[in-house]
């Protein structure tokens, strides 16, 4: 059974760091794609970045890019996230998720089926 669990969030003033963990379990997690997902209250879910598992090459949002790094841990089956200079609009719940069809990384929600419960993320002074 693939199941995902992240771990990590919290409350954090801006400026800050925060890593992120997503621990996955029923599968190698270096067999598929890895994606990190954010909700704001009353917005979309969208992409934050992402790793592929065809040659663990990255993709990063266009606010991120810069400030958050995605890893990926295979001993320990784990995906993170750094997330550095964090800023209040970064405020969200973060999801990790991944999909057995994918090799290489897609920021379309629609393309992910298992999902992890999400994180909270507050950046606040």
């Amino acid at each position: 059974q693939v199941q995902l669990v992240e771990s990590g969030g919290g409350l954090v003033q801006p400026g800050g760091s925060l890593r992120l963990s997503c621990a996955a379990s029923g599968f190698t997690l270096d067999y598929y794609a890895i994606g990190w997902f954010r909700q704001a209250p009353g917005k979309e879910r969208e992409g934050v970045s992402c790793i592929s598992s065809s040659d663990g090459s990255t993709y990063y949002a266009d606010s991120m890019k810069g400030r958050f790094t995605i890893s990926r841990d295979n001993a320990k089956n784990t995906v993170y996230l750094q997330m550095n200079s964090l800023k209040p609009e970064d405020t969200a719940v973060y999801y990790c998720a991944t999909d057995p069809r994918l090799r290489v990384c897609t920021e379309d929600v629609v393309d992910y089926d298992y999902w992890g419960q999400g994180t909270q993320v507050t950046v606040s002074s």
